[in-house]
Order: structure tokens, then C-alpha cells, then sequence
């Protein structure tokens, strides 16, 4: 940081170094092996969406830039089975949530 001289008192100068961005620290991919293995499921939800994304692979199908979907969510016990397709990824993401992890109500009711 430099000082400027400002009449009689001095002041702090912004430099380049200030608005650095933080560097990323280093996952630690043991760590999140182990949370996964610690939540019921997950590894097997995984090994559905993989397989999902192999079976369109091996079709011939591009799905670059898109997300395979289910029709039934995986988190509520869909298979792929139920059935899957490609979506975009804007689309395939979860709804923005609040405080109760509850879904937002983004298409509010007019007030009268």
C-alpha cells in the first residue's frame, strides 16, 4: 500500500494488491469421501446418474452442455428406471430455498 499526502494528514492508497482475489485451497478428496459415505444413499444415487449418462453415451447421443434428468428425482426414490432425459442444466437445478429449506414461493400470489 502507498500514502498520499493529503494537506496535513496522510492517506491510504488502494494498490492492485487489495482487490487480489484469494486463492483456492486444495480439496481434500478424502474428506469428501468420507461424507459421502456417511450419507444413506448417495453412493448409489452417484452410480445411477453415471450409469444414466453411460447408457446415453453408448447410444451415440451428444448431451454436451446438458444434464440428464430423471424423471422421478433421485432424491425421492426415482430410479433410472422411471425413466431420463436430457435437460438443460438451468433447469435440472434445485429450487432456491429459505431458511426452512423449503422451496421459494417464486410465483407469489398477487395482492389484492
Amino acid at each position: 500500500m502507498g500514502f498520499v499526502e493529503s494537506g496535513a494528514a496522510l492517506q491510504v492508497a488502494p494498490t492492485a494488491e487489495v482487490n487480489m482475489p484469494i486463492p483456492a485451497s486444495k480439496r481434500n478428496y478424502k474428506h469428501e469421501s468420507a461424507l459421502e459415505k456417511k450419507r444413506s444413499g448417495a453412493h448409489e444415487a452417484r452410480m445411477e446418474r453415471q450409469r444414466a449418462r453411460r447408457a446415453l453415451d453408448k447410444k451415440g447421443v451428444d448431451r454436451t452442455g446438458k444434464d440428464v434428468a430423471h424423471v422421478k428425482a433421485l432424491a425421492k426414490g426415482g430410479s433410472n428406471s422411471d425413466g431420463y432425459y436430457l435437460e438443460s442444466p438451468k433447469k435440472n437445478r434445485s429450487y432456491a430455498r429459505d431458511s426452512n429449506h423449503k422451496p421459494k414461493n417464486t410465483y407469489a400470489k398477487p395482492k389484492k
